[in-house]
C-alpha cells in the first residue's frame, strides 16, 4: 500500500488504544515522545508503520503483545537501547524495519530463524560486534546492516539463507577473507553490496558469474581485497547493471566488461589502471548511465560514449590531448578537470541536450571560449574552467537563459571589460575571475542579484571607486565573500556598502564553502561525493594561501578582503556590525585615522589583517573580546600606546606589531612608561601549534564547545562507494563518497566542518543508510561534502 505523506506534531496516547485496531500507520509526521508501553493493548493489529517521526527511548516491551504482527516499520526515528533478545511471539512478522536509530549491542540471531521474516533492515544504526551462528537459517529475502559498526568475519551459517536477493554489509568493520564459493550458496542473489568494510582475499570473478541473477555488485573501498588478471574472462555477467570497484587496487580493467552488455552504473574510481580504454572495454558500455574513473593513471581516452550517457566523471587522470569531441548529447554531467588535455574547446560542447555542470578546470586548454556557452538556450547550471590558459574576452552568459549558478573563469589569460550580460544570471551564487586581465571599474550593478554570495575579482586590473546604486537596497544583501585584492581600487570605502551586506550581519544561513589547504607541492587530495555546486576560491589564511572548495549548503565561511588596493580615508564604523565575518583583510592600502573599536564587536572574527597602512592611535582595548582570533597583523603603522592584554592577545609575538615604534608593552621589548626593559622569553611553543593542523583542531574544539555536535563517529571519516546522488533509495543508498582520500590534517578540517554547521536536507531526505558514519544532532546535520575538483 502506498504511503500517503503527513504532518502532524504531537504525541501518543498512553491510553485508550482498540484492541480490535489492525492497521495503524502514522508514517512521516512529527510524533515524538516515547512509544507507550498501552501499545501491547493493539492484540490484533496487524500492520503498525511509527516510521519518519521523532520518537525516543527504547522498543517498549509490551510489543511481545502483538503476535498477530506482520509488518512492523519504526526506522527514522531516534529509538536506542538493544534489540529484543527473545522474540517468539513475531512468528507472523513478515516486514522489520528499524533502520536509521541509534540501537546499539549485537544482533541477535533470531532474525535469521522467523519462519515469516522477509525483509530485515537495521542500516544506520550503532549495532556492533559480529553476526551470530545461525542455527535454523529462515528465508529472508533482504538484509540491509550497513552503516554500523559490526565486526568480525562472516559466520559460514550465514551463507545457508538461500532465499537472499538483497545483501548490503557495506560500511562496518567486517573483516576476513570472502569466499566466492560460499557465495554461490546465495543462488537468488540480485543485489550484492560489501563496500566500505576489511574483506582480504582473492575475488574469483569467474565464481561470482554464476550467480545468474546479479544485478549490483559492490566491492569498494576493501584495500585487502585482490583481483587476478584474468577473472572474468570465461564469465558472464548478462544481467549485472551496477559494478562499483572503487578504491580496490585495481590496476587494469576487469575482464567481466566483456560480457556485462546491459551495465549502466560503472565506478572504477581511485584505482591505479593504467594506459588507455580498449575498444571491447568500451563495446559493452552503450547503455551505461553514470561512468566514473576518476583518480585513476588513464593517459588516452579514445572515443567510445554510448548515447545514453549521462554522467562522465574522468577527473585526476594523466589524459593529454584536447578534449572528447562530440560528446553524446544526454550528457549532463562532464568532469574531467585536473588533466593534461590541450587544445580549445570545439563549439560541439554546446549540442548538449540538457547540461548540469562542466567541469573543464585545472587543464591545459587554450584558445577562446566559445561564444555558445554563454548564448545557449539551456546553458550548463555550473560552468568550471579554471586553471587553463583561456584567452580573449568572456563570452556573454546569460544572454538568453538565466540558469547560470556558479561560474568560476579564474586563473586564465581572460581580458576585456567585465560582461554585462551577468546582470540576467538572477539565480547566479558563485562568481569568480580571479588571476585574470580584466580591465573595468566596479560592476556595482551585480548588487541586484539576489542570490549572489561568493564574489571573487582579485588579482585583474579592476580600478576606481568602490560604488553602489543607491537605488538598489539592499544592494549585494546575500554577500558573504567579496575579494576585491590586488587591484587598483581606490578612494573611500563607502558605509552603504557594509551596512548592505545582511548576511553577514545576522545568523549565517546561506554560505557554501570547505576549506582544503594548499601547499607548495599542489592540492592535498580530499574528495568525496562529485556533486552540483563546486568551484574554487582562494584567501589569504595565515600567511598562506587556502584553497576553498565551494559546495551548496555548508553555512561555514564569512570573508572580506581588499588588501593590496589603493583605499584611503579612515576604514568604516559599519564593518562592526558584520558579526558574522571569520575573515577581514585589509592590508596594503593607505587607510588613515584609528582602528574603529567596533571591530570589537566582530566576536566571530578569526583572522584581521590591517598591516602596511598609515593607521594610527592606541589599539582598541575592545579587540580584546575577540576570542577567536588566530591571526592577527598590527604591523606597518602608526599606531602607538601599549598593546592591549588579555585572551587572545597573550598570544600573538613580536612581528604582528612590527614597524609600530610607539608601540609598548608584552610581547615587545619597549615597556610602556618605564623605558626600556630586558627583552621577555619568547613563549616556547610546538612546532605543531602554528601550523595549519593544529588550527584546525582549535577550531574543531570550538565547534564542539558551541554545542553543534553531540557525537561524531570517527572510524567512518573515510567513506568509499560511489553512486550518483540521484540514486538513493531505501534499498539501493549507499553510492556517495567514493574515493574519499583524509590525510590526518584533513580529517581534522572534516571534522570542524561537521561540528559547526546544520547541514542539507535539500537534496537527501533521510534515506535508509545515509546518516551512518557521523552521529551528528539532528537529521539535518546530516552529511559533509567534499571534494578535490
Amino acid at each position: 500500500m502506498k504511503k500517503e505523506k503527513y504532518i502532524l506534531d504531537c504525541y501518543l496516547p498512553k491510553s485508550n488504544w482498540s484492541s480490535t485496531l489492525k492497521y495503524f500507520n502514522l508514517y512521516n509526521n512529527h510524533f515524538g515522545g516515547s512509544i507507550p508501553v498501552s501499545i501491547g493493548n493493539l492484540t490484533k493489529i496487524t500492520f503498525l508503520d511509527l516510521s519518519l517521526n521523532e520518537f525516543e527511548g527504547q522498543l517498549p516491551s509490551t510489543l511481545i503483545s502483538l503476535k498477530q504482527l506482520t509488518d512492523l516499520d519504526l526506522s527514522s526515528n531516534r529509538l536506542e537501547g538493544p534489540l529484543p533478545t527473545h522474540v517468539t511471539w513475531l512468528q507472523n512478522l513478515n516486514e522489520f524495519f528499524l533502520n536509521d536509530n541509534l540501537l546499539t549491542r549485537g544482533i541477535p540471531s533470531w532474525p535469521f530463524t522467523l519462519p515469516s521474516l522477509k525483509y530485515l533492515h537495521l542500516s544506520n544504526n550503532s549495532l556492533t560486534g559480529p553476526i551470530d551462528k545461525i542455527q535454523k537459517p529462515n528465508s529472508v529475502q533482504e538484509v540491509y546492516l550497513a552503516y554500523n559498526h559490526m565486526h568480525g568475519e562472516i559466520p559460514s551459517s550465514f551463507f545457508n539463507l538461500a532465499n537472499l536477493i538483497e545483501l548490503d554489509l557495506s560500511s562496518n568493520n567486517f573483516c576476513g577473507v570472502i569466499k566466492s564459493d560460499m557465495l554461490l550458496k546465495l543462488k537468488n542473489l540480485e543485489t550484492l553490496i560489501l563496500s566500505s568494510n576489511n574483506f582480504s582475499g582473492a575475488i574469483k570473478l569467474d565464481v561470482l558469474s554464476k550467480l545468474e541473477n546479479l544485478t549490483m555488485l559492490e566491492l569498494s573501498n576493501n584495500k585487502l581485497l585482490s583481483f587476478s588478471s584474468d577473472d572474468g574472462v570465461n564469465s558472464t555477467f548478462q544481467k549485472l547493471e551496477t559494478l562499483y570497484f572503487s578504491s580496490c587496487n585495481v590496476q587494469q580493467f576487469p575482464n567481466i566488461l566483456i560480457s556485462a552488455k546491459i551495465l549502466r552504473y560503472l565506478d572504477l574510481s581511485n584505482n591505479a589502471i593504467k594506459g588507455s580504454i580498449f575498444k571491447w572495454e568500451s563495446e559493452g558500455w552503450e547503455r551505461l548511465f553514470y561512468l566514473n574513473l576518476s583518480h585513476n593513471l588513464l593517459m588516452s581516452l579514445e572515443q567510445f560514449l554510448g548515447e545514453n550517457l549521462h554522467i562522465l566523471d574522468l577527473r585526476s587522470n594523466l589524459l593529454q590531448g584536447p578534449l572528447l569531441a562530440p560528446l553524446p548529447p544526454s550528457l549532463e554531467e562532464f568532469w574531467i578537470s585536473n588533466n593534461n588535455l590541450t587544445g580549445e574547446i570545439a563549439p560541439s560542447i554546446c549540442n548538449l541536450t540538457y547540461p548540469q555542470i562542466l567541469n573543464l578546470s585545472r587543464n591545459h586548454l587554450g584558445g577562446i571560449i566559445p561564444k555558445c556557452l554563454g548564448s545557449s538556450s539551456y546553458g550548463p547550471r555550473i560552468i568550471n574552467l579554471q586553471k587553463n590558459n583561456f584567452k580573449g574576452k568572456i563570452p556573454d552568459f546569460c544572454a538568453d537563459y538565466n540558469g547560470l549558478i556558479n561560474l568560476a573563469l579564474n586563473d586564465n589569460q581572460l581580458e576585456g571589460p567585465f560582461p554585462r550580460s551577468l546582470i540576467n544570471c538572477t539565480f547566479l551564487k558563485f562568481l569568480n575571475l580571479a588571476n585574470n586581465k580584466l580591465n573595468d571599474t566596479f560592476p556595482r550593478w551585480l548588487g541586484a542579484l539576489p542570490a549572489l554570495q561568493v564574489l571573487i575579482l582579485r588579482f585583474n586590473r579592476f580600478h576606481g571607486f568602490l560604488n553602489i546604486f543607491e537605488d538598489i537596497r539592499p544592494s549585494f544583501s546575500s554577500l558573504q565573500i567579496v575579494d576585491l585584492s590586488e587591484n587598483e581600487f581606490n578612494g573611500v570605502l563607502p558605509t552603504t556598502f557594509f551596512q548592505n551586506l545582511n548576511s553577514l550581519t545576522h545568523a549565517r544561513n546561506l554560505s557554501e564553502l570547505v576549506l582544503q589547504e594548499s601547499d607548495k607541492e599542489g592540492l592535498t587530495p580530499l574528495y568525496a561525493l562529485h556533486f552540483y555546486d563546486q568551484v574554487s576560491v582562494n584567501v589569504t589564511w595565515k600567511k598562506s594561501e587556502m584553497e576553498l572548495e565551494y559546495i551548496r549548503t555548508l553555512p561555514i565561511f564569512t570573508a572580506i578582503d581588499f588588501s593590496n588596493n589603493r583605499f584611503s580615508g579612515k576604514i568604516p564604523e559599519a564593518i562592526g556590525e558584520l558579526r558574522t565575518l571569520e575573515v577581514l583583510n585589509l592590508s596594503h592600502n593607505s587607510f588613515t585615522g584609528n582602528i574603529p573599536p567596533s571591530l570589537g564587536n566582530l566576536v566571530e572574527l578569526e583572522s584581521l589583517d590591517l598591516s602596511s597602512n598609515n593607521l594610527s592611535g592606541e589599539i582598541p582595548s575592545q579587540m580584546t573580546k575577540l576570542t577567536f582570533l588566530e591571526v592577527l597583523n598590527f604591523s606597518h603603522n602608526n599606531l602607538v600606546g601599549p598593546i592591549p592584554h588579555g585572551n587572545q592577545f597573550n598570544t600573538f609575538e613580536n612581528d604582528f606589531y612590527y614597524g609600530n615604534l610607539g608601540l609598548c608593552g608584552f610581547p615587545l621589548t619597549k615597556q610602556c612608561g618605564n623605558g626600556e626593559g630586558p627583552k621577555p622569553p619568547a613563549p616556547k611553543r610546538k612546532e605543531a601549534e602554528g601550523s595549519p593542523v593544529a588550527f584546525i583542531w582549535k577550531l574543531v574544539m570550538r565547534g564542539y564547545g558551541c554545542g553543534v555536535v553531540l557525537g561524531l563517529s570517527t572510524g567512518y571519516i573515510v567513506f568509499t562507494i560511489g553512486r550518483p546522488w540521484w540514486f538513493f533509495t531505501d534499498k539501493a543508498y549507499s553510492f556517495f563518497l567514493s574515493y574519499l582520500v583524509v590525510p590526518e590534517e584533513d580529517a581534522a578540517l572534516l571534522l570542524y566542518v561537521l561540528a559547526r554547521n546544520s547541514m542539507f536536507s535539500e537534496f537527501i531526505f533521510m534515506s535508509s543508510d545515509l546518516k551512518k558514519g557521523f552521529k551528528l544532532a539532528s537529521e539535518d546535520n546530516l552529511l559533509c561534502f567534499l571534494f578535490n575538483i
